[in-house]
C-alpha cells in the first residue's frame, strides 16, 4: 500500500483537519496515512505554538494506529532547538520523524523578513548551510521538503536550481545518505511544472550519490490535499530508480 507520509491534523497549530476526515479521504484513495504533527520550538502561528502534548496525541489516536495508519512528528531543525527536539522525540514511540528547515537565522522563511537585503544566492546558501548543519546532528528519519524555501521566496525564479547550488545541495544529500536517512519527495509544489523539472537533477544526484529511497508526502493541512499528485510522484521516483517507502516504529518499510 502507498502511504502519504506527511500530513497534519488538528494537533498541528496550522491545521483544523480531523483524523477521521483525513482517514476517510485516504481510504477513498486506497492509500495509507502517516500523521506528522508540527513541533517547531518557539514558533507560533496566530498566537498558537507549534507544539502538542505527545502523550495526549498518542492516546487520542492509539486506536487508529495500525497497518494503514502511522503516528509521526515533523520537527523544525535549528541549533537552538536541538536539545528540546531530542527530548520531545523521546517522549513518544513515533513511527516517523521528519526533520525540516522552517527557520533560518531565527527568521521564518515563509515570511518576507528573512529575505530583506538578501539576493537569492545569499538567502538560499544560508538555507542549505543550516540544512547541512542540522541534518548532520539531528535525530530524524526523513529530511523534509528540500525545496521548502521556494514556497514563499520573493524572487522572480524561486526554484532551487541544482546547477547554481550544486555544492550546497550535494553537501545536504551526502549527509542524508551517509547517516542512513531518507529524502522526502514532497508533492506540495507538484502543480508547478518548473518546480518538478528543477527537482529532477536534485533527486538524480541523490541517486548517483547512493540514495535509494524516498518517502512521498502531500504535506496536507486540509482534506483536499491528501494524496495530491501521487501518480506524478510515483512516476518521478520510478524514472529516477528511487524506491518509495514509509516508516513503522522508525524502521524503513517498503510499499
Amino acid at each position: 500500500m502507498i502511504f502519504d507520509s506527511h500530513m497534519h491534523t488538528r494537533f498541528s497549530a496550522d491545521s483544523d483537519m480531523t483524523a477521521a476526515d483525513a482517514l476517510a479521504k485516504a481510504a477513498s484513495l486506497n492509500i495509507g496515512a502517516v500523521f506528522t504533527e508540527h513541533f517547531d520550538y518557539g514558533v507560533e502561528v496566530d498566537g498558537k505554538p507549534f507544539t502538542f502534548d505527545p502523550a495526549v496525541y498518542m492516546n487520542e489516536y492509539k486506536n487508529l494506529r495500525g497497518a494503514k495508519v502511522r503516528l509521526g512528528v515533523e520537527v523544525g531543525l535549528r541549533k537552538v532547538a536541538r536539545a528540546v527536539n531530542a527530548n520531545f522525540i523521546e517522549r513518544a514511540d513515533f513511527d516517523l520523524v521528519i526533520g525540516s528547515i522552517h527557520l533560518v537565522d531565527g527568521y521564518d522563511i515563509y515570511y518576507p523578513d528573512f529575505y530583506v537585503g538578501k539576493d537569492k544566492a545569499t538567502a538560499y546558501r544560508k538555507y542549505f548551510q543550516q540544512m547541512v548543519e542540522e541534518a548532520s546532528v539531528a535525530d530524524y528519519d526523513v529530511l523534509g521538503h528540500i525545496d521548502y524555501i521556494c514556497r514563499a521566496a520573493p524572487y522572480d525564479n524561486p526554484e532551487i536550481n541544482y546547477a547554481t547550488f550544486k555544492a550546497e545541495i550535494d553537501d545536504v544529500l551526502k549527509v542524508v545518505i551517509e547517516r542512513g536517512k531518507v529524502l522526502e519527495l514532497n508533492t506540495r509544489r507538484f502543480d508547478k511544472i518548473r518546480a518538478i523539472e528543477e527537482l529532477v537533477p536534485v533527486y538524480k544526484r541523490y541517486r548517483e550519490l547512493g540514495g535509494r529511497f524516498v518517502t512521498i508526502g502531500s504535506d496536507a493541512h486540509r482534506i483536499a490535499a491528501i494524496g495530491n499528485y501521487f501518480e506524478d510522484a510515483l512516476k518521478f521516483a520510478h524514472e529516477l530508480e528511487l524506491t518509495p517507502v514509509t516508516f513503522c516504529e522508525r524502521q524503513l518499510e517498503k510499499f
